[in-house]
């Protein structure tokens, strides 16, 4: 299975994210590139999880039917086409780190999947409906990690 690149202006692999995408601060979406999208790809999706949360994994963004033509998305935007579902604080789009004060910096994997087909997940997915479906239905995933610590 092919990789695809993902990458960001904000952070790199495995560092800190801005404060600005945080949910108790400016709560914007960080900025994606992407590159490496199999040519048979119908639609890509979007997730944004923190298995490190006292509660869980936590969904901070899912995107589905995203146009696997665009290669990108500026700080603040959904990508292009995408339907952005309900996050695990029950706001639709991006819901930016939040983990409790005094914890470990929490991981925040942003994994983007091409996809054959268009899916279908429930507005309000967990982390598991998500993979239960992304995973197995993937032509190819990227995945980038963030760290955020208050």
């Amino acid at each position: 299975m092919a990789g695809i690149e993902l990458r960001s202006a904000a952070f790199s692999d495995h560092t800190m994210i801005p404060r600005r995408h945080a949910h108790d601060a400016d709560n914007v979406s960080p900025p994606l590139t992407w590159s490496g999208v199999p040519d048979d790809t119908a639609e890509l999706a979007l997730l944004c999880e923190d298995p490190d949360a006292p509660s869980g994994t936590f969904v901070h963004w899912l995107v589905t039917g995203i146009d696997p033509r665009v290669g990108g998305l500026d700080a603040g935007e959904t990508p292009q086409g995408g339907q952005a579902h309900r996050n695990g604080f029950g706001e639709r789009g991006w819901g930016g780190p939040q983990p409790p004060v005094g914890d470990d910096a929490h991981r925040y994997f942003f994994r983007l999947y091409a996809l054959p087909a268009p899916v279908s997940l429930p507005d309000r997915a967990t982390a598991d409906d998500a993979h239960s479906v992304l995973d197995r239905q993937q032509l190819a995933s990227g995945t980038i990690v963030a760290l955020y610590q208050r």
